[in-house]
């Protein structure tokens, strides 16, 4: 089984739907929520956690046009693209710290 699933229940559509993001905590959680919800196609995006002991992060999407697993997919892409910038802006400032002497 994978990293990530889609919880299915009673109240999901194409437009609305839980993903459940399995060995993950608040740290991703709040960051794609962040990211999402930037997005003018989302009307709602929250995260939470059944239980601390569970260790999964719960994802909430609801989108005002287009679908969830679009959204979801989007901001995933989003995500990826700010941390790679990051850590190349990280490794830039340190390798000119390191040649500095800093």
């Amino acid at each position: 089984m994978g990293r990530l699933a889609q919880v299915a229940d009673e109240q999901s559509s194409d437009k609305c739907k839980t993903f459940v993001f399995m060995g993950e905590g608040y740290t991703l959680g709040n960051s794609l929520v962040a990211v999402i919800s930037q997005n003018p196609d989302v009307e709602f995006c929250a995260c939470f956690i059944n239980h601390p002991a569970e260790g999964n992060i719960y994802l909430r999407i609801q989108a005002k046009e287009g679908n969830a697993i679009d959204v979801l997919r989007r901001g995933l892409e989003e995500f990826e693209k700010i941390c790679d910038h990051t850590l190349e802006s990280f490794d830039e400032a340190y390798k000119t710290a390191r040649s500095s002497g800093v």
